[in-house]
């Protein structure tokens, strides 16, 4: 069995210009930028980025309104919190002011009953 032949420079060289012959042809045979099937390639990707822009500016729009609802329904609340608090703002004075006159009748009962 013979031993690995250690490729020389002229192999070598040779190698190196097949490798770049062959990437020029493969570059050449490539179709050009007027060719059809590129310009309808071309057309596609520019279809589907245009569907894609519109579906992101709808999905924006519906983000946009989903957000809107919610801080409409977060004022909401915030306005009904407030109503309560005042109604038992309001609830605790008046319980007081009877609370108050309960005992300003107590306290007249009985100066009234010192007298």
């Amino acid at each position: 069995m013979s031993g690995f032949r250690e490729p020389g420079f002229s192999d070598r060289q040779k190698a190196a210009q097949e490798a770049r012959k062959n990437l020029l042809n493969k570059f050449k045979s490539q179709p050009g930028h007027d060719d059809p099937a590129v310009a309808a390639r071309r057309a596609e990707r520019e279809a589907l980025a245009a569907k894609r822009a519109e579906t992101k500016a709808t999905r924006e729009a519906e983000k946009a309104e989903e957000k809107r609802v919610a801080e409409e329904a977060a004022a909401a609340e915030a306005a009904r919190i407030a109503r309560e608090a005042e109604d038992a703002v309001a609830k605790l004075a008046e319980v007081e002011a009877e609370q108050k006159a309960k005992r300003d009748a107590r306290y007249a009962a009985r100066k009234a009953k010192r007298k």
